[in-house]
């Protein structure tokens, strides 16, 4: 059996982290960091990636950054590329850029429609996909796509989003069963509600936050550092024999009622 104080290590090994500016992303590469990868930072907003990659050096760990639009496959091309050229190969994959338009389908435009898929879905297959190619190339990997609560569970005004979500569940799913046999993984983090820029209008409503933080198990929300373990997980050894899963982190949210204490 294999040193359990080894398994979640990750010396060595290049772990690139797409929306890693900011809330989950950074979590993620701080904790990818922390566990010895190499952390390439990447991020459309190139100056809050470098940030990042500049806080992991000053805490001793190794980091660039990169600045990249998901949407752009000659940038992904690029970014791709110049990591494997300097590492010689890729071993972890997060990606986590999204955005969400909060409205009922009867008001959807078809403009935010594509917006929302664009981004979350076509943006996520593009860096997925291009990093998919070196790691079966290489024969090794952990390709990790930040789904959400909304894959499994909806409510009024999120209807686009949820659907995006649910298909990277499959897009993961997909991956692994066609990467499995050369020795790649892919899973997905289902995040709950996290305190992070993309709800920061939902905090700013005091009735609206405390109603979600009183619907999962723990009532509260999670901070983005919670998902930082999680995502360690995946991209280690630990998981070596987990594909094709979607991992919940949502403090209970997906697995109670949560509406009405009983009196039992």
């Amino acid at each position: 059996m294999a040193d359990l104080s080894s398994l979640f290590r990750l010396d060595n090994r290049v772990a690139l982290v797409a929306g890693a500016a900011s809330g989950i992303g950074r979590a993620g590469a701080l904790g990818l960091a922390q566990a010895g990868a190499i952390t390439i930072c990447a991020d459309i907003d190139g100056e809050g990636a470098g940030r990042v990659a500049a806080e992991i050096r000053d805490n001793g760990g190794l980091a660039q950054a990169e600045t990249l639009d998901i949407l752009d496959e000659a940038a992904i091309a690029r970014v791709v590329g110049a990591v494997r050229q300097k590492h010689g190969h890729i071993d972890v994959l997060v990606s986590t850029p999204a955005v969400n338009v909060r409205k009922p389908l009867l008001q959807y435009s078809g403009e935010e429609f594509d917006k929302v898929v664009r981004l979350n879905l076509k943006g996520t297959f593009l860096i997925a996909k291009a990093v998919a190619q070196v790691m079966s190339e290489q024969k090794s990997g952990s390709i990790i796509l930040l789904s959400s609560i909304r894959s499994v569970t909806t409510e009024p005004g999120q209807g686009v989003y949820a659907a995006t979500k649910t298909g990277l569940v499959q897009l993961a799913r997909t991956f692994a069963a066609e990467l499995g046999p050369v020795g790649v993984r892919a899973n997905c983090i289902a995040p709950g509600v996290v305190e992070t820029p993309l709800t920061q209008p939902i905090k700013n409503r005091s009735e609206w936050y405390s109603a979600y933080a009183n619907k999962n198990a723990l009532g509260r929300w999670a901070s983005a550092d919670e998902m930082a373990g999680p995502i360690v997980f995946l991209a280690s050894d630990a998981s070596s024999y987990v594909t094709g899963a979607v991992l919940f982190v949502d403090g209970g949210w997906t697995a109670i009622d949560g509406r009405f204490q009983p009196p039992v």
